[in-house]
């Protein structure tokens, strides 16, 4: 199934018969060339796939699912938007394996932010189709996992979380939480912790390519 979602490739500098897979996933407000500006640093031998969200925003920007806030400033997330991208990003997986030349055991997830939160969706209820997810600056959402998911054989699956301790936008609660479910559930899980705020500091990218380059 083709999906309508666009995209930007960075092809593996080192090619095999099937090169494994970085599927990049931005946070709310974004787009595609956000995380897509560090493609160059990542490993050579990975397809690296940068996604747009797809509603747009105005006057610009991009989401995976829309998020509003009441006269408190109570923020409410779609979840069933949630749901409909969670279930759009998987397609997207299967689309990319059947054009490009990538191993199918081999894909890994990348998320910033919401991407983070749409990245737990995807490997904890496509367990089948995700070997790793680096989760940054992102919380667990369990509302908008498949039902059922943890029947799902969960065993092979890694995951890298990092969080700012100065983070003002999804605080760093949030984000201690999931190694905690994920342990529970048998996932191999790295929970690293950065002097920062929202966003990826040059340590927290190092971190993450050492432990890509090493699981």
């Amino acid at each position: 199934m083709k999906t309508n979602i666009e995209y930007l490739v960075r092809e593996p500098k080192i090619k095999k018969e099937k090169n494994p897979l970085l599927l990049l996933l931005h946070g709310y407000g974004s787009n595609e060339e956000d995380l897509f500006s560090f493609a160059g640093e990542l490993p050579e031998d990975y397809f690296v796939v940068s996604a747009r969200a797809p509603y747009d925003l105005q006057p610009y920007g991009h989401t995976w699912y829309a998020i509003t806030f009441d006269a408190d400033q109570n923020k409410f997330s779609d979840d069933n938007q949630a749901i409909e991208s969670r279930d759009l990003i998987a397609n997207f997986i299967d689309q990319l394996v059947s054009e490009l030349p990538i191993d199918p055991e081999n894909v890994t997830l990348i998320g910033f932010s919401q991407g983070t939160i749409l990245s737990y969706s995807v490997a904890l209820s496509y367990p089948e189709k995700i070997k790793r997810v680096v989760a940054l600056s992102g919380y667990l959402n369990e509302g908008i996992l498949a039902s059922g998911y943890e029947s799902k054989d969960l065993s092979h699956l890694k995951m890298y979380i990092s969080h700012g301790t100065q983070d003002q936008v999804i605080p760093v609660e949030w984000a201690r939480k999931a190694p905690e479910t994920l342990k529970r559930l048998g996932i191999d899980v790295v929970f690293k912790e950065y002097p920062m705020g929202h966003g990826v500091s040059p340590q927290n990218f190092h971190d993450l390519k050492n432990w890509l380059e090493n699981n």
